[in-house]
Parts: structure tokens; sequence; C-alpha cells
């Protein structure tokens, strides 16, 4: 099949150079320049595991171009994979879907079939929106073509999107044409019959499934994206609400969490407790969902209260800090990691960026370090005074307390008693419970997790209520 991708997002391109591995024929469209020339040099503009590799492998079944109209005229599927940014009331903003759905139409020609595919995550009824928009269009250009359109929602996890993209849960289609069904049938027949050969650098399943083929209308595709984010979110949101009980009552979250995903109903994927969720994906999809609620009049109660937790968890670490240094002004605290989650460069609605602006409002100096996402960091960070360092230790330096925000491996391969040694005052909050307590103590380190109870040794301040076991 000839498919077109209209942007080069985290989506569009992990489908697009998935799409041409799998034997089609992929133009992708952008209109970034720098991303265009990174593109055509072979290299991805965003870190992604296994996809410099597989986009030097399918080149030469793929081209890049800023030119929407040249792009689609010889096209069978066009997929819109452009950004839903957020407004101010939460409400996804659409207009780059529907900009795109011009520019689309702008080049298609009579006499032609195409189907056209919403893949960006958008609110109810955006589907029926894009069809209003290029059938209007096709009509003042007086162009006679066949256009069937449909919903695919993606359910793509940063660091591991080629694995979910060849290896998915579930495709889920919403459309209304028989012909828009058999194109996408057509589209995916190798990874719904997994048929292709595994792509070297994507990791593969022990067991490979074909995966279900979800066919429904738009707006419950739609819907069903929405639903899936909110759902995770609230999940991750309820682990952290429990967390912060565990902590009152001197339980371990990550015993409580353990024994509560050995239940087959519940299942121990997102109970993880920490500092909470953050992406391009929670945040925007559960706001979005709020938003389309009171359009109707309807309330969300539940997403409202795991947006609100999610907000409480940022401020925690230093919370923390704040009670075993006293005053944080003039102190100097490391940062380890800064991307959203390890796997990516993506700091948006990251952790370590909110702690970050936290810290330095309450008059800190910050330093901070992330093996792939500091360039992304400083520019989200531009006009805070934060000292980016190349190495972990160098971090510890002279530190009087460090904030683990991003759970990579190579913070996770740490000498405690090192790190301990290098500091000032050896105080790790670490936000994702990568350690074990006693590994800490052990280390010399004042440690403060999530939802379990905190360790101090003699050089820090223990405060009042650790020392009555409150």
């Amino acid at each position: 099949m000839r498919l077109t991708v209209i942007g080069t997002g985290y989506v569009g391109l992990n489908t697009g150079v998935a799409a041409a591995y799998i034997g089609h024929d992929v133009v992708c469209v952008d209109k970034d320049p720098v991303k265009l020339e990174l593109l055509n040099q072979g290299k991805s503009p965003i870190h992604e595991q296994g996809l410099d590799e597989l986009l030097a492998r399918v080149r030469d079944r793929m081209r890049f171009t800023a030119d929407t109209a040249d792009a689609v005229g010889d096209a069978d599927v066009i997929l819109i994979a452009v950004g839903t940014p957020s407004k101010e009331n939460g409400e996804a903003d659409t207009r780059y879907v529907e900009d795109a759905a011009r520019e689309v139409a702008e080049g298609l020609v009579s006499g032609r079939t195409y189907t056209i595919v919403v893949k960006s995550t958008v609110p109810i009824g955006t589907n029926r929106r894009v069809a209003h928009v290029v059938t209007r269009a096709l009509a003042r250009r007086g162009v006679d073509a066949d256009i069937h359109f449909a919903s695919n929602p993606e359910f793509l996890r940063e660091g591991f999107a080629l694995y979910d993209t060849f290896y998915p849960d579930r495709i889920v289609i919403g459309t209304e044409s028989d012909a828009a069904l058999r194109a996408m049938e057509e589209l995916y027949r190798p990874i719904l019959e997994q048929t292709f050969a595994p792509p070297a650098g994507v990791p593969v399943p022990d067991v490979r499934q074909k995966p279900p083929f979800v066919t429904t209308d738009p707006t419950s595709a739609e819907m069903i994206k929405y639903a899936s984010n909110a759902f995770l979110a609230t999940k991750i949101s309820f682990a952290n609400e429990i967390a912060g009980l565990c902590e009152r009552v001197g339980a371990d979250i990550t015993e409580v969490t353990r024994g509560m995903g050995l239940d087959s109903r519940i299942g121990p994927r997102f109970l993880g407790a920490g500092l909470g969720w953050g992406g391009s994906c929670f945040p925007k999809d559960t706001a979005a969902l709020i938003s389309v609620a009171a359009e109707y009049g309807y309330e969300m109660p539940i997403t409202q209260a795991a947006r609100d937790v999610n907000a409480r968890q940022r401020r925690l670490a230093v919370e923390k800090l704040q009670e075993a240094l006293k005053v944080l002004r003039g102190r100097t605290i490391g940062v380890l990691g800064l991307a959203f989650k390890p796997g990516t460069d993506d700091i948006r609605e990251s952790a370590a960026i909110e702690i970050i602006r936290l810290l330095a409002e309450r008059g800190a100096h910050v330093k901070a370090h992330d093996p792939v996402a500091t360039d992304n960091a400083r520019a989200a960070l531009d006009g805070i005074e934060v000292e980016f360092v190349n190495d972990p230790y160098e971090l510890a330096k002279d530190a009087d307390g460090l904030v683990l925000a991003t759970e990579w491996d190579v913070y996770r391969a740490l000498d405690l008693a090192k790190v301990a040694s290098l500091m000032r005052l050896p105080v790790l909050v670490d936000g994702r419970n990568v350690f074990k307590p006693e590994v800490a103590r052990a280390a010399g380190l004042t440690y403060l997790s999530i939802g379990r109870p905190d360790v101090y040794v003699e050089t820090t301040h223990r405060p009042a209520s650790a020392v009555m076991g409150l």
C-alpha cells in the first residue's frame, strides 16, 4: 500500500517506520525543517529504542517532505498524526488536526479512492469534524474522489513504541465505512497475522500472538483511547494515595502493591508508587476527558481526583527535603533524571522539571543529570539557574540532598556508599522507590522514599515525627 503520514512526532514517525518495515511505501510529512533535515539524513529526531536502526533499514521505502499536497495525491491511506495540545481550560486543541485535514484535501485528485485516518488522540466527534472539513474542501475544488474516514487511536508507550506497534495488545478501528475497514485490514495485515520477521533492535515477546482487531464506530474508538489512559492514570494515582497512608501507619507500599498485583483482577502493572505520571498522554488526556464531560454537563470526580493526587506527588519530594534539611535556601540539591520516564528524552510534564522549578523558587542551587534528556530539559528550564552535569557522581559531590526523579538503569547501578561519601549531607529522596531502605542505610544515607518508612542517619536532622514513630 501507499501510506502517507502527516506528522513525524512520536506517533507518526514510529508508525511510519514500522509500516515501511512490513512492506508499505511511506511518505511522512512535517513542517519542521530541522526534523526533515535529520530524517533525510537517516537520523531520528527523537530517542526511542530501535528507531535509528530501523529507520536506516527502511530508507528505500520512505521519503520525507514538507509538501502535504504532493504527498497525498497517490496515497491509499492517509494517517493524520499531529499534536493535540491542551488549551488553558484543559480542552484538547484540534486546530492542527483540522489544518492537516484541509491541507490533505488540497492534494486529493478525482477518480481516486482514499482512506483518511485520524491517528491523533482527539476529542469525541473529531472524526466527523475531519470528514466535514475534507468533503467541504473537495466540493469547493470540484474534486470527485471516493473518500472514506476512520479513527485509529494509538496505544504506544514511550520507550517501547516500536514494540507496541509490532506486537500490540489490540488494534482499534472506528469507522462507518466497509471500504475503510478493508483498507485498514490490509494496512495492518502483517501485524494482525504476525507474519513479519522480527526487526533487529526491537524486543520480541516470548510468545507472538495475533492481536485482536477491534472494530467499532468512530465515537467509541475515540472514547476507548481517552478511557484507557484515564484508567491507567487513576491506577497510578490510587497507588500513590495508598502510599501516603502507608507512610502514616508504617506499612511498605512496595509490599502492599506486590500483594495487590497478584490478584488477576488488578494485575501488577501501573501500581508503582512515586512522583506520579507525566509525559504527553496522561496529563493531557485526563484533562481533555474532564473537559469533554463538562461540555455535556457531566462530572468526572474520579478522574479529577487522579489528577489532584498526581499534582500532590510532585510537591512531595520537595516537602521531604524541606523536612530533612529544614532550610532549602542556599542548599545544593541534585536531581537524578529529567525525562518523565526512562527510555525517552521526552520531558513533557516531567516530575523532575516541576521539582527543579519548586527548588529554585525556594532558593536552592540545583544540579541535574540525565542520560539523554539534558538538551530538552535545558530548553524547558530556560531562565532558571540549573547546573547540568555529565556524571551522577559529579552531581552528588558537595550536595546537601539528592532527588531520584527518573528510574534510569544507570541510577540503579550507583554505588550508594560512594554517593554518600561525596555528599555534604547524605540525604536521598528516592522518588521512584528504586533502592531498598536497608541498602541505603548500610551505605550511610538518610533515605526518604514514597510509601515506605524513612531511614535517618545521625548526620541528618531527624524530625520529631520520625523519632516518635508517627
